[in-house]
């Protein structure tokens, strides 16, 4: 019997993508978003906090993106810029997929003390802000906090940052409930109409 050759959706070819992984358990669909992106035609480069590194390789994601994957603001190359500002100028979109409670919280207070919160610090505001999407990823009482609530609200109306999610689901905590992060075809439309 015959099978159907899939398609490849070539919609984002050329696009140049930043992708920060935090560390929540969500992190592991961090695999599949990368591969969607880059069979999609976009380059990807992937950094992560060290927590991320705790739930997720950098070897899995440098695999499926074909880039190094920066863990740390302390690694350097060959280039005579920081790399976290090389990034933050590189890339058409960045988006932290997850997006946990304490990311949130340090992206609104203005604290760069890892990678992913460092490059978000350096995106570009001129000529024109260089779009950032936060998928949220947390505990239904932490998605439910006033505080986490607060810091998202700052950051859309101050930064112009957009949200995908979370959705209602089954969660680590055995419970059901808010703060599941989107699944990777979501992020992946997410992505594609920011860009547009």
């Amino acid at each position: 019997m015959a099978t159907k050759s899939r398609a490849i959706d070539k919609s984002m070819t050329g696009s140049k993508v930043l992708l920060g992984v935090t560390g929540g358990i969500a992190a592991y669909k961090a695999a599949t978003l990368v591969s969607r992106l880059t069979q999609a035609g976009a380059q990807v480069r992937v950094i992560m906090t060290p927590a991320a590194t705790r739930f997720i390789t950098p070897l899995t994601l440098q695999s499926l993106s074909g880039n190094k994957v920066l863990t740390s603001q302390w690694e350097s190359d060959d280039s005579p810029q920081s790399q976290h500002i090389d990034l933050a100028r590189w890339c058409d979109l960045m988006i932290v997929a997850p997006a946990t409670a304490d990311i949130i919280a340090k992206l609104a207070a203005g604290i760069a003390d890892d990678v992913v919160c460092l490059t978000a610090a350096a995106l570009p505001r001129t000529p024109a802000p260089t779009p950032m999407l936060l998928a949220p990823s947390m505990n239904a009482d932490m998605w439910a906090n006033p505080l986490v609530q607060r810091n998202l609200n700052l950051l859309r109306d101050v930064m112009g940052w957009q949200t995908v999610g979370p959705n209602d689901g089954w969660q680590a905590c055995r419970t059901s409930g808010g703060g599941r992060m989107s699944e990777p075809d979501a992020l992946l439309q997410a992505i594609s109409d920011a860009l547009r």
